[in-house]
């Protein structure tokens, strides 16, 4: 496919996982991308899994560092001359338990990282390139910003605020810019390991797909949000999780 021909992508948290598969479905599908991850090593890895230099570029770095976004943007315009579309998939959730037990300071890095980045990101995409150009903006929120999630709870308040600042910036940034996001149940993801892992089975049998999801499954709904194939919608939360909503779980 070549429907994101002559585009070019940045997709933040991309050296594994999710945004990995993010990044491996808009090259199979022409566009040029740079990812960001605070690894080199790991991205190095990653740009050979997506083509190498003609394909991708990383720039490594912490995605709440407001250096590091401007390094990767200008990137994408000098590398590529674009900075078509973005993906917001950085996100953090070093702390489990109880809200009553939560760090405050834990707690106020986590909202820097998942919710005010995500923020400043975008200013500077639209800044460095989209006010001008337009183009389109997807962030990976999560089922747990849609229900209640025990032992993740504060981790779904910021992903409630990332939809919810999703449907802001696609009003105050249309027409020529859309703004929509993705909430996935749990993904077979290193970062989401601590979620199944010695109970896959237990925890897939809620789901009515019967299944946890794999990365691919969220790079492709990205994929659709980006392309003209969604030229209608801004502003939406596409929940892909399996149907396991539809049973009370998250």
């Amino acid at each position: 496919m070549t429907r994101f021909a002559g585009k070019t992508a940045i997709v933040t948290g991309a050296s594994r996982g999710i945004g990995l598969a993010i990044a491996q479905r808009l090259v199979a599908d022409g566009a040029k991308v740079v990812i960001t991850a605070r690894k080199q090593e790991a991205l190095d890895a990653a740009v050979a899994e997506l083509g190498g230099p003609e394909s991708a570029v990383a720039v490594a770095g912490s995605g709440d560092d407001t250096a590091h976004q401007d390094e990767a943007i200008a990137t994408a315009i000098e590398t590529f001359g674009s900075a078509d579309f973005f993906v917001n998939n950085t996100g953090i959730n070093p702390v489990y338990g109880p809200l009553m037990d939560l760090d405050i300071d834990a707690a106020r890095k986590i909202f820097e990282v998942n919710v005010l980045s995500t923020l400043s990101w975008t200013k500077k995409v639209h800044a460095a390139w989209q006010s001008e150009h337009g183009g389109a903006i997807v962030n990976v929120a999560s089922v747990a910003g849609l229900r209640p999630a025990p032992g993740i709870a504060f981790y779904g308040v910021t992903k409630a605020a990332v939809i919810h600042l999703t449907e802001e910036l696609a009003v105050e940034l249309g027409p020529n810019i859309r703004v929509n996001a993705v909430a996935p149940a749990v993904v077979k993801t290193r970062f989401a390991t601590a979620l199944y892992e010695g109970r896959e089975e237990q925890v897939s049998a809620a789901y009515p797909l019967k299944r946890l999801g794999v990365p691919d499954d969220i790079g492709s709904v990205v994929a659709f949000l980006l392309s003209d194939d969604a030229a209608w919608m801004t502003g939406q939360t596409l929940t892909v999780d399996g149907g396991v909503l539809l049973t009370g779980g998250v």
